[in-house]
């Protein structure tokens, strides 16, 4: 069963094209949120308590930044 995985992300962020380019190399399917341009991803990223990004949940789980050990750890756990 596959995890459900957002990657909240803004243009001009190299560790969220990082993070996004890694879970394409995983071939990990995710789901891109830009909030610079969506206002809706925009208010999902406050209401998770966070202004960074990127910011990448997996199942719930909240990573900031990109760590790609981590990120592992989370989308195999």
């Amino acid at each position: 069963m596959s995890k459900q995985i957002i990657v909240y992300h803004q243009p001009g962020c190299p560790p969220c094209h990082r993070a996004m380019e890694f879970l394409q190399a995983q071939k990990i399917p995710f789901v891109a949120k830009d909030v610079a341009n969506d206002e809706a991803a925009g208010a999902e990223l406050a209401a998770l308590g966070s202004s960074s990004t990127p910011t990448i949940l997996v199942d719930g789980q909240m990573m900031v930044g990109f760590n790609p050990q981590r990120l592992l750890q989370l989308v195999k756990s």
